[in-house]
């Protein structure tokens, strides 16, 4: 069982950790690619390319200009540890056992714009770099002939998670990042996770409580190393529950 989730803007590169052991990212050269076209951007170019402040353009073109086809620990720090924010914050990754990081490094991937797709362990350096990102009428456009991330990632993700001969692939990632995976050629059963509020008379899917739940949904299945749906389908974190009337072979919906 492999569970796939989106990265995060926020990042945190100033926690300390005791954890040593590392991968590469399995597309660093790809990435390599991206970093020096990129690196060629002025801040109002990236500022423009992103839809962001001048203050965030001129990190992301600092970030950029540091870029280093080498990875190291003085450079780069474990993706798992790196992401932040609303689907990263209930991971309790302070409190993961070796063993925990282990099942992680097999069963845990993190689609990335940037790096293309993530083990846990990966080093990463510092970036901002939206999978959904428009390339059209830039210089990427012309020097690498691609208008987007998916043209230029193309089905290099799907084949790389076919490598993996999981038997499910648990969707906990958002439209804009598994739209990078050609779901036709996947080998694996894909089980779509929906997480859904009580509204009324009804159930409906609120952002924000998706996100968080997405990383309750992670961290469960990291401390309690389920391996198969029965497990999965157990998820009562946060007072979700499985509601197997609305679900269906594909989509696990999880109300609360």
């Amino acid at each position: 069982m492999l569970i796939l989730i989106s990265p995060a803007k926020s990042l945190d590169y100033e926690s300390t950790t005791h954890q040593q052991n590392f991968t590469i990212p399995h597309f660093a050269k790809d990435t390599e690619k991206l970093a020096l076209q990129l690196k060629k951007f002025s801040v109002s170019d990236l500022e423009k390319l992103m839809g962001i402040s001048k203050k965030l353009a001129e990190l992301n073109f600092e970030r950029f200009q540091k870029f280093l086809p080498k990875f190291d620990l003085k450079n780069s720090k474990q993706a798992l540890l790196v992401f932040d924010g609303d689907v990263y914050g209930p991971i309790e990754k302070d409190k993961f056992s070796q063993a925990d990081f282990d099942f992680a490094q097999k069963n845990l991937r993190i689609l990335s714009g940037f790096y293309g797709i993530l083990k846990p362990l990966d080093l990463m350096q510092p970036y901002r770099l939206e999978m959904g990102t428009d390339f059209k009428k830039t210089s990427l456009e012309k020097n690498l002939k691609i208008k987007n991330l998916y043209q230029f990632w193309g089905d290099k993700i799907s084949q790389y998670l076919n490598l993996e001969k999981s038997e499910y692939l648990i969707n906990l990632a958002s439209e804009e990042y598994f739209s990078a995976i050609n779901s036709k050629e996947i080998l694996a059963k894909i089980i779509n996770i929906i997480f859904k509020e009580k509204k009324g008379d009804g159930y409906k899917i609120i952002g924000i409580h998706a996100k968080k739940a997405r990383g309750m949904m992670v961290n469960f299945i990291i401390r309690n190393k389920i391996v198969d749906l029965d497990g999965l389908k157990g998820f009562g974190v946060g007072g979700y529950y499985f509601v197997e009337e609305v679900s269906d072979e594909g989509n696990f919906v999880f109300v609360r």
